[in-house]
């Protein structure tokens, strides 16, 4: 990853996922699946899904190279595909930008977990702030 890191929020160090690569256009969170993060069935509950690839698309548009500017970002709208059950240990979420103008961006991200299983998709729209 760059010498550009953004700091944990409060909300991503209480649930425990960490920004683990940062680029224009891309972002990169991972995130250990622990009991603290299960549904009612003991798998990763679907809202902590909806985070990472809220997080990772969000912060895809934002980078800009430079750690004195910062650029951020709330999200217009986010849609979720829940696709898969993981089989591994942790959460991989990769957000792309793919799109947008001066004042908004859209973005896609994949969420997997360590083992290639693919979780879920999201794609959503964002305006700059």
């Amino acid at each position: 990853m760059s010498d550009f890191n953004e700091p944990p929020s409060p909300f991503s160090r209480h649930l425990g996922y960490d920004l683990t690569d940062w680029r224009e256009g891309y972002a990169r969170y991972e995130m250990p699946i622990v009991e603290a993060i299960g549904n009612r069935q003991g798998l990763p509950h679907g809202g902590v899904h909806a985070t990472l690839l809220d997080s990772a698309m969000g912060l895809s548009g934002c980078w800009t190279g430079d750690p004195d500017r910062r650029i951020m970002a709330l999200t217009l709208s986010l849609n979720v595909q829940y696709i898969g059950r993981p089989a591994g240990t942790r959460l991989i979420c990769e957000g792309r930008k793919t799109g947008g103008g001066r004042s908004t961006f859209f973005a896609e991200a994949t969420l997997t977990d360590d083992t290639g299983v693919l979780l879920a998709k999201g794609t959503g729209v964002f305006r700059y702030r």
